[in-house]
């Protein structure tokens, strides 16, 4: 499975970075972004998860996740 941010949704709220800095950081706008290429393991699917319940803007995609 893997993570997303949908640019155009994201607007910088940053819960996405507070729930999962090791997912998540900011980019020169202060936008959410995936680090790496979003591949989760077990131990991130559940902190992406959190941080997808909590995004205001309903920007934060898992691929995969059923």
């Amino acid at each position: 499975m893997k993570v997303v941010i949908d640019a155009d949704l994201c607007q910088g709220q940053g819960r996405c970075f507070s729930i999962a800095p090791s997912i998540f950081g900011f980019d020169d706008l202060g936008n959410g972004v995936v680090l790496g290429d979003g591949t989760l393991t077990e131990e991130t699917l559940e902190l992406a998860r959190l941080a997808q319940a909590n995004c205001p803007e309903h920007a934060i995609f898992i691929e995969g996740d059923e």
